[in-house]
This record gives C-alpha cells, sequence and structure tokens, in this order.
C-alpha cells in the first residue's frame, strides 16, 4: 500500500490540500498529514484543519510520496521549513513521488529537484522555476514529479497522482465512481 505525506503550512490553499486527502484516500493510499509547528493548521480562507501529527513525528523512509499543497502564504511557508526541504530530497534519492500544485512547485525548485524537468504551476511563478522547463498545462508529469496549476484542477492533479501510484485503471475507475466527465 501506498503512504503519502501532506504537509499543510499556515495559508494553505484549502481546495488543494483537501482534494489531495480526499481523492488520495478514496484510493486506498495512506495519507499522513502534518503541520509545521502546531496540529491545528489554518489555511487561506480561514479553514482549520487538524492534521494528523507533527512534521518532526514522522519517519520519511516509510514513504512512497510527499504532496504539497499551493497557496500563499502557505507555499512561502513550506519553503521555508528545512525539514519539508529534507523530506523532498530523500524521497527524491529514492525516485519517490514529488507533487506539488499552485505555488508549491517553487518548493521543488528550491530543494534543487526541477533541474531540466518539465513543470507547471500558478501563473507567476515561472520567474521562480527558471531551472525547469516550465510549461503552462493544467497537470504536468515528468518521471517522479506531478505539477499543477492551481485549485481548478486540483481533482485533476489528484487523480494523476492516483494514477502514478496505483493505475491509470484505478484512477479511471475512480473517475467513473466520481462521476467525473471526460
Amino acid at each position: 500500500m501506498s503512504k503519502v505525506l501532506i504537509p499543510l503550512a499556515p495559508g494553505f490553499e484549502e481546495i488543494e490540500a483537501v482534494t489531495n486527502i480526499d481523492v488520495l484516500r478514496r484510493a486506498s493510499i495512506e495519507v499522513v498529514t502534518t503541520g509545521l509547528d502546531s496540529l491545528r493548521v489554518q489555511g487561506g480562507h480561514g479553514i482549520i484543519i487538524t492534521a494528523d501529527k507533527l512534521i518532526d513525528e514522522v519517519n520519511i523512509s516509510e514513504f512512497n510520496g510527499i504532496v504539497l499543497p499551493g497557496g500563499i502564504p502557505g507555499a512561502n511557508n513550506l519553503l521555508e521549513s528545512s525539514k519539508v526541504l529534507e523530506y523532498l530530497r530523500k524521497l527524491n534519492e529514492k525516485d519517490g513521488l514529488l507533487a506539488a500544485i499552485c505555488a508549491a512547485p517553487i518548493v521543488l525548485e528550491a530543494a534543487d529537484l526541477l533541474e531540466g524537468k518539465d513543470a507547471t504551476s500558478y501563473p507567476g511563478f515561472a520567474k521562480e522555476m527558471q531551472s525547469c522547463n516550465y510549461l503552462e498545462e493544467m497537470v504536468v508529469r515528468d518521471d517522479n514529479i506531478i505539477t499543477g496549476r492551481g485549485p481548478g484542477v486540483a481533482l485533476e492533479f489528484a487523480l494523476t497522482i492516483v494514477e502514478y501510484l496505483e493505475s491509470k485503471k484505478y484512477a479511471d475507475d475512480l473517475r467513473k465512481s466520481m462521476l467525473i466527465q471526460n
């Protein structure tokens, strides 16, 4: 069974966080949410989510991937976390999933993980992602890295993660069960 870490930083984009948590759990992927300094984390639109653990309480070697919700200042708060950067690098060493949506791909850039990779982000962040081949597609996958544009593509982004961790058929079956039109 796949196990994914979703760190929640103050100011995270709620749609991106909750959509990924929900869709991945529907796919029977174990999801562990973490707060950086507190279990109660307030998103950018005032919604408070109680994380499962603090980020210092997890052993990243137990995880197959990490999903970073965006939002401002959420992505900047992730960027300032040495633990998040460390976990990204450790997962990348074992070809673990690195997924980031909206503003959060700048965290992958800061961890030096996007060089020569195809990636996207929320419009306006391309200038902060100079090492990648920047694309304006809604969801971009390059090997173990999945990036997405923003809240409006959160569902497709999450399903791309399911496809990566499980299979295309599994993701397609989930799309059908959720009544998603192609």
